[in-house]
């Protein structure tokens, strides 16, 4: 095949047989993963739009979310119908502002789960109870099948909840129940923790990966090898200047987290990361996506 492509034309083959042979990376197929999916209208459409051209393969749905629902699920059915190699996952959500599908407790005075970092601790308690935290997961992921007609190819979480201990236990068995083919998302980094110093985000979720890799392997679920996509989200933060680090030593089969969407009323009501989905969905619609995947070797195909 290098030969054919090399084929000197008659009367330069002196010429071509000195010429330098540029080596072809080797393709790796990646997950570009967009969260959130359902959180709002003006989200998922973005979502949608994105997979539909090729810009993303994966998304997680947020089920408890208000705007998610048949409509929500029938509208990305339709926008793939005919299209391959897309994964749909369910995007755990135990975390404020968002309200529990079953009895679960504890709840804050308004209903809605505890914000993170009540919930990063209580995961930690020997008294968190851990059948409410099974029904939970369990109603989640069923709703995902109603609405989906199919379980979900993968499990992630909402502020990466699922790494939690009890709620990663749970979380790895209701996979083993409704597709034992599925994967769940480990955010283990590939980049040193040394070197990464600055985001302490993502050195937390590495270090709940651990465990939750161990937990995953004693159950018999597959993970993905590599996880990528953290940064500050503040105001001035550009995706498009932090998108290449996340492919620096990433192996086939890893996922490289997003959140791209448009603004609207909805999503300002639920949650803090407003404009900078807009700018990450600037980056991943635009022609600078495709070309550095493919300069680095990396496939979405």
């Amino acid at each position: 095949m290098a030969e054919d492509a090399q084929s000197p034309s008659a009367g330069n083959s002196d010429q071509a047989e000195n010429a330098p042979v540029t080596p072809r990376l080797p393709t790796r197929r990646i997950w570009l993963c967009a969260d959130d999916y359902g959180i709002s209208p003006g989200v998922s459409e973005a979502i949608r739009e994105l997979i539909a051209r090729g810009r993303l393969n994966a998304t997680s749905a947020m089920v408890v979310a208000p705007s998610f629902g048949p409509s929500a699920a029938l509208q990305f059915s339709n926008r793939m119908a005919g299209k391959t190699g897309v994964a749909i996952g369910l995007h755990l959500t135990m975390t404020a502002p968002f309200r529990p599908l079953t009895a679960f407790t504890p709840v804050t005075k308004d209903g809605t789960f505890p914000p993170i970092s009540d919930m990063l601790v209580r995961a930690f308690w020997p008294r968190f109870d851990r059948a409410l935290v099974a029904r939970e997961v369990e109603a989640q992921i069923d709703t995902f099948v109603a609405a989906f007609a199919r379980p979900p190819d993968f499990v992630d979480g909402h502020h990466h909840v699922h790494l939690l201990p009890r709620i990663g236990e749970a979380v790895l068995a209701e996979i083993k129940r409704v597709n034992p083919a599925a994967w769940a998302r480990q955010c283990g980094q590939v980049t040193p923790l040394a070197a990464r110093l600055h985001d302490r985000k993502g050195i937390v979720i590495d270090l709940l990966s651990r465990r939750f890799r161990a937990q995953a392997k004693t159950f018999g679920v597959a993970t993905n090898p590599a996880f990528a996509g953290t940064y500050r989200f503040q105001p001035d933060a550009t995706f498009a200047g932090f998108f290449p680090s996340f492919l620096d030593g990433l192996p086939g089969g890893s996922v490289v987290m997003c959140h791209p969407g448009f603004v609207d009323a909805e999503l300002e009501r639920l949650d803090s990361l407003t404009t900078l989905r807009e700018k990450e969905f600037a980056f991943l619609a635009s022609d600078e996506l495709p070309a550095l995947l493919a300069a680095r070797g990396f496939s979405l195909a």
